[in-house]
């Protein structure tokens, strides 16, 4: 069987998971991608509790979310960790490149006020 860009995609998500874990000092930025929308949470692996999220529907898109969608996604998911206490994360961008709107939601999240 020929290995699709689903399945890419999910190898190198479970290397990533191998490597890093959410604490709850310094909890996990999960990020997903769809072809619509983009949606991050804030999780700490060790309670298994999910303490943050947002989708880019919450900000007010209907349509397919572009660059500074991703942005102000970042941005409210940093408001929304920083009223939870939490100020240090680790982030996971789910076996997607650090290009395009995960590199935008990252920016979005560090000026929102997150260090990782």
């Amino acid at each position: 069987m020929a290995i699709t860009k689903t399945h890419r995609r999910l190898r190198i998500r479970r290397g990533i998971r191998n490597k890093i874990s959410g604490t709850t000092e310094r909890p996990r930025l999960s990020v997903f991608r769809s072809n619509r929308a983009v949606y991050a949470q804030i999780i700490d692996d060790s309670k298994g509790h999910t303490l943050a999220s947002v989708s880019s529907y919450e900000i007010g898109v209907k349509k397919n979310a572009k660059m500074e969608d991703s942005k102000n996604v970042g941005k409210k998911i940093a408001e929304k960790a920083v009223a939870a206490g939490v100020k240090s994360i680790v982030f996971d961008r789910g076996g997607y490149s650090y290009h395009g709107q995960i590199k935008s939601l990252a920016e979005g999240a560090r000026e929102g006020g997150l260090e990782f």
